[in-house]
């Protein structure tokens, strides 16, 4: 059996303001490389906070987080972002493309940090992941010359430019109509498909999440189901 891509092993997480509160339980859970998860749960329950801890960004808690077989808990802050910029990709719901750079110059920019690439490299893999996409011919607009789906399809091409080990993903779809939605969930289901790319998604559209892989459901900071679709 493969290791899996990321694990979580009793993950406790607590706000300290105003009150003393314990936002997230012992929770548990694992991603398979390849696999498309989906977590949900209704405002309050604890989901984005459990991406921010898995993504690393968040450190503050009790328990113990693995990327691939390797333990990052107790990593300084240097080496988690070093972690981050080399595995992670990330897709919010809003696209936090940088309005002074184009949108090669955007897609680009984790892979000048990541520095494993020259410049010409770097900018064939960038132009390579929008013609992916399907926005090549968008690479030398600013980003308000782009629709809002447009503009989230470069953050994906942002996403993919360091072939990271898992793509997470925080209301990816929240900003955007049904039918970007549901552009960007299938580049989501191409990705796993296609590429082998491993998915978590924080998602509050029950529709997007029951076209996933597996459905991990939070209430009151504990996993209270984790169960396979058959998709």
């Amino acid at each position: 059996m493969s290791q899996p891509a990321l694990e979580a092993r009793n993950i406790t997480r607590y706000f300290h303001d105003p009150v003393t509160f314990r936002v997230l339980d012992q929770v548990s859970m694992s991603v398979a490389r390849g696999e498309f998860v989906s977590v949900i749960g209704k405002s309050g329950s604890g989901k984005s906070t459990l991406l921010y801890v898995l993504s690393t960004m968040d450190t503050d808690y009790e328990g113990e987080l693995l990327l691939d077989g390797s333990r990052l808990t107790g990593r300084s802050g240097s080496e988690l972002a070093a972690a981050r910029n080399e595995h992670i990709g990330f897709v919010f719901q809003f696209h936090y493309l940088l309005s002074e750079f184009s949108v090669l110059d955007n897609v680009m920019i984790p892979a000048q940090k990541l520095q494993r690439y020259g410049p010409a490299e770097v900018s064939k893999r960038a132009m390579e992941r929008l013609d992916w996409l399907g926005i090549a011919d968008q690479a030398y607009k600013m980003p308000n010359q782009l629709s809002g789906g447009q503009k989230q399809r470069v953050a994906i091409a942002r996403a993919l430019i360091n072939d990271p080990l898992i793509i997470m993903g925080d209301e990816p779809t929240g900003n955007l109509d049904q039918k970007n939605s549901d552009i960007v969930f299938d580049i989501f289901r191409r990705l796993t498909r296609e590429q082998g790319q491993t998915m978590l998604v924080v998602t509050h559209d029950g529709d997007f999440a029951r076209r996933t892989d597996r459905i991990i459901e939070l209430e009151d900071g504990r996993v209270i189901s984790d169960g396979y679709e058959g998709r």
